[in-house]
Parts: C-alpha cells; structure tokens; sequence
C-alpha cells in the first residue's frame, strides 16, 4: 500500500522505515528540510539502534522516500498517518494539539483521492473527533476517514517493538478504514500472532494515555518501595523479584531508580489529569504518582550530597549518563537534568560522561564539563555517580576508579554494583533501595 507519514521525529521515522521493511510505499514528509536533507543523505536526526540500516536498505529498494512537499506525499496515499509532536502545552499541562490540527488542514487541502488519515501522536480522547471535523470543512468530498492508531515504541527497543509488538491497537468507526488497516498490519500476522485490537476510535485514544499512566504508576511505587527499603533494612531488588515473581504483577519496570523521565510518560501523565479533571474525574493515584516522581528527582542530587558527608560545595562530581534511558540520545525530562541541577545549586562541579546523550545535554546543561569517557570524568572527582544504566557502565573496572577518584565514593543510582564488589575494589557504596557501605552512611 502507500503510506505518507507526516512527520519524521521519533515516531514517524521509526514507523515509516518499518512500514517500507513490510514492503509498503512509504514517503516521509516533514517541514524540517534541513532534516530531510540530512534523512536524503543517510544521516539519522535520532540514536536509535539499527535504524540508520534499516532507512538505508529500504531507501535502496525504493520503497522509502522523503519530502518537504506534503502535497506530493499525500496525493496518491492509501494512507496518511499523523506522526507529529503533541507536547505539554505551556500554562495548563494539555496536550498541545496544534501540530496535529495544522497537519490535517494540509492533509484535507492535499486529498485528491479518499483515504484513511490515521492519528498515529498521542493525543487525548476525543481529538479524532476533531480532525474529523477538521477534513470535513477543508474537503468535504474527500471521503477521508479517521482511524487512532496509537504508538507503542520503547526508545531503544523501538525496532523491535514496531516488527514485534505485544499488540496492535487500532480505533476506527468505519469498515472500509477497518479493512485498510488490516491490510496495512498484515505482515505482523506472517511471522507471529500478534494480536490487533479493534476498539471504537475514543477507546483507542485512551488506551495510549492509560497504559503510560499504570507504568508510571508502578515505577513510582517501586522507588517509594525502595525509600523504605533503606529505613528498614530490606533490599528492593529482591522484594522487586518476589514481587514481580506473582504472575499478577509481573517482572517489568519495577527497577529502583532516581526516577522516570523521556518523551512519554511525563507529558502523557500530565495531559491524562488535565482530562481527567475536565471531565470532572480526577485520578487521584496519577495525581501522586506524577507529584512523587517529580520530587524523587532532585531527591537523589540530595542523596548524593549526603554520600560525600552532606557537604557538596567546592566538590566535584562525576556523573555517568545523562540520557533518561540507554540506549538512546533523549534528554527530554532525564532525571540527570534535576539532578545536576540539585549538585550545582549546592555548589559542587559537575563533568559528565554519556555514549549518545551529549550534544543534546550542552543544549540543555549549563557549567558542565563533558568528558570522552567515565575515567576521564572520575579523575580527581569527589564522587561518581551512575544516573543511566548504559551497558558499558557495567563492567568499569572499579579498582581503576577507585585509584583515579579523590574520595572513594560511587552512587550508584541503576543498582549496577553489589557492595561487595565494590567495597572489594575499595569504594563506598551507596545504592537504590538497600543498604549502602558503612562509611558511607
């Protein structure tokens, strides 16, 4: 089939290459022609894991293209997916939906055949209904039908996700688009029984926001799990594993941490309250689970300073990632951000050390030194920190570390490390959720 992805961010590009790998017709379109000369070029504007191989092959074949030219991109579209940013409106935390409108105005303008214009952003129930209404008034011949189509992508994995997902959710009011999405998702039934899930277009909305809210919601609990770990003498890794063990629960994201942040789960939590409250249902548990994370964040700059004996100032620290996950190159919302901030506000210097995340983190970070490796960035430091569990902050060699660092101190905020290893290697330990090494507490 032919595809126009509008929009090629993380999710329109990632979502288009795929949709060419299936061996359908996809054409990207952005306003962006700096980007799209870059994406012409074979140069990705994102980190993600196999992508630039995956943009390169199809590309080849012919079956993938880009365009600053919406018009020509959409005109001969079987499909047309809506693939731009939705983010927290400034003032009251809503979605901003004013991309997505502005896309389907253009898209109505550019029909010259009826298609199925698919809502592939975020946005908040009853935002279909809108571009419907939208596409009705700029081209009410047109035929167009409106379907939600949700994304599931971890950032890191989203290859992966995209060829292999849990599910599929699509939400359509009418047959035909019905049929046209069935189409469009055929290969995943080839190679695996991945189920599609076929909802009315209001449900599907809410799906999305629904699902990040309850990961929220149990990331945010384990951390509060952990901070009563450490009062108590318990380990949270292991009450994660006994926990996670009851096929009720499950194993997934229940890993103590300073935190979540990325692109999702902050804006999304946000805009499902702002919903909530509108229609005058508020959900109190998100309420709190976005109210703690917040908190949690520059909680863990304090527990940092409180490792180095409570006095920052003068001091510098050694942080290791900076990104809210591995994996990728996404600063949005990282818990580094807050966390740096607390160290600096205490008067501490920072050097930081990330494999993807750095040239986001200097638009982002004022009065830090960034380092080429984490041995650079520990030498002379008062302490180093571990804020995102890269892989190769795994295996560091802590005996170097300990020798380089001018106080043996590692906070080690992923719980990477056992203390025994490092007390071996000579460092004072303090993790997430457990109890640290005796000097340092």
């Amino acid at each position: 089939m032919r595809i126009a992805m509008i929009g090629t961010g993380y999710v329109g590009l990632v979502s288009g290459a795929c949709f060419s790998d299936f061996g359908h017709e996809v054409v990207c379109v952005d306003k962006d022609a700096r980007k799209i000369e870059l994406l012409e070029s074979g140069v990705m504007p994102i980190y993600e894991p196999g992508l630039a191989e995956l943009v390169a092959s199809n590309v080849r074949a012919g079956r993938l293209s880009f365009t600053t030219d919406l018009t020509a991109g959409v005109k001969d579209a079987d499909a047309v997916f809506i693939a731009v940013g939705t983010p927290s409106r400034r003032g009251d935390g809503h979605a901003d939906l004013s991309y997505v409108f502005a896309a389907a105005e253009e898209i109505g303008r550019a029909l010259t055949k009826p298609s199925v214009i698919v809502t592939k952003s975020t946005v908040p129930v009853g935002t279909g209904d809108e571009v419907e209404r939208i596409l009705r008034d700029v081209a009410p011949d047109s035929g167009a039908k409106v379907v939600s189509n949700p994304e599931f992508l971890r950032e890191g994995a989203a290859i992966a996700d995209f060829k292999r997902p849990d599910r599929v959710v699509v939400g359509s009011e009418d047959e035909e688009a019905t049929r046209v999405m069935r189409e469009i998702y055929r290969p995943l039934s080839l190679n695996q029984s991945a189920p599609i899930l076929f909802t009315g277009r209001r449900t599907a909305e809410l799906i999305k926001y629904a699902a990040n809210a309850f990961l929220a919601v149990k990331i945010t609990f384990i951390n509060e799990i952990a901070d009563l770990c450490e009062q108590v003498g318990a380990d949270v890794q292991e009450v994660a594993r006994g926990i996670g063990s009851d096929n009720r629960i499950g194993p997934k994201f229940l890993h103590a941490g300073p935190g979540y942040g990325g692109s999702c789960f902050p804006k999304d939590t946000l805009a499902l309250m702002k919903t909530a409250a509108d229609n005058e249902t508020p959900l109190r548990i998100v309420e709190a689970t976005v109210q703690v994370n917040e908190s949690r964040k520059r909680a863990m700059g304090r527990k940092v300073i409180k490792a180095m004996g409570g006095d920052a100032r003068d001091k510098t620290v050694a942080v290791l990632g900076l990104t809210f996950k591995p994996n990728t190159d996404d600063m949005r919302d990282a818990p580094s951000l807050s966390i740096i901030a607390a160290l600096q506000d205490a008067g501490a210097k920072v050097r930081a050390y990330d494999p993807e995340g750095t040239e986001q983190a200097k638009t982002m970070l004022n009065g830090v030194e960034f380092c080429p490796n984490p041995y650079v960035a520990a030498e002379g430091a008062d302490a180093l920190v571990i804020v995102t569990e890269w892989d190769e902050f795994r295996a560091l060699d802590l005996g170097r570390v300990a020798k380089i660092l001018k106080q043996p101190v590692l906070i080690d905020l992923r719980n990477i490390y056992p203390r025994s290893e490092a007390e071996r290697a000579g460092l004072r330990l303090t993790s997430v959720g457990k109890r640290s090494s005796a000097a340092a507490r």
